[in-house]
């Protein structure tokens, strides 16, 4: 595959979703007695992180926090480390639920023992929108010719080269077919909080995540909304055709 250049960027836009687990609303809430007192523990809390980089401080919390922090492991647009922060996010809320489901099983992998949890993990999914005159799309000539790279569920080496002269390029979005949406629809990595259109969520929305020796199931309340995910949704994976189900 040739690498990225300039005359390969190109305009982007869209609504987007992310899904993260909704500790954030309990996890403070059992050490304080009243909300004045959990508002003021979060402040204190929060000068003990690293600092939201300049261009990301008008956003939503939810919007910068991926900006913040360096990556402990590598993922498939971003080294381990504290360079080049990404922003993930999917352009249905669905395969951003099937990424979250694939990083759940993917935890209880790595704990053979563990048995599945009793109670479903609650998730918050939100929606924002991008827009930018600097787009790689790998799922567009020339990069569609390479798609085995750029979905390969394990090896990310040329996700990651490719991403390094995005950056390079001064690329602010990646847009990529999902390696775990059994019905591969499309991701967008935002490389640059320029990106965003919007300061603040568009909306957001509760999900349940269970997990099960049937495999993940999800569910949204409002709006209704239920999604499953067989034993055989993600086993493109070697890692997931290895689960030992039963528990």
């Amino acid at each position: 595959m040739r690498a990225a250049r300039s005359s390969d960027l190109g305009p982007g836009s869209g609504l987007i979703w992310r899904v993260v687990e909704a500790q954030h609303r309990v996890s403070t809430m059992k050490l304080v007695d009243n909300a004045e007192e959990q508002e003021r523990l979060e402040a204190l809390l929060d000068e003990t992180k690293p600092p939201v980089p300049a261009p990301c401080r008008h956003l939503h919390w939810l919007m910068f926090t991926p900006f913040r922090y360096p990556a402990r492991t590598e993922s498939r647009f971003r080294r381990a480390g504290p360079l080049h922060p990404v922003f993930y996010a999917a352009e249905s809320v669905d395969t951003a639920i099937a990424e979250i489901a694939f990083w759940r099983l993917l935890f209880f992998i790595e704990s053979p023992a563990a048995p599945w949890p009793a109670n479903p993990v609650e998730l918050t999914a939100f929606s924002t929108v991008y827009e930018t005159a600097k787009r790689i799309d790998l799922t567009a000539p020339p990069f569609d010719a390479a798609a085995a790279l750029w979905t390969h569920p394990t090896d990310y080496t040329a996700c990651h080269d490719l991403v390094d002269q995005a950056f390079a390029l001064g690329a602010e979005a990646i847009r990529s077919t999902s390696a775990r949406d059994p019905l591969n629809r499309a991701n967008v990595t935002l490389l640059s909080c320029a990106a965003f259109r919007d300061a603040a969520p568009r909306a957001t929305r509760t999900w349940r995540l269970s997990l099960s020796a049937a495999g993940p199931f999800a569910r949204c309340e409002t709006p209704a909304r239920a999604l499953s995910f067989g034993r055989d949704a993600f086993a493109a994976d070697p890692r997931i055709a290895a689960m030992n189900w039963e528990r």
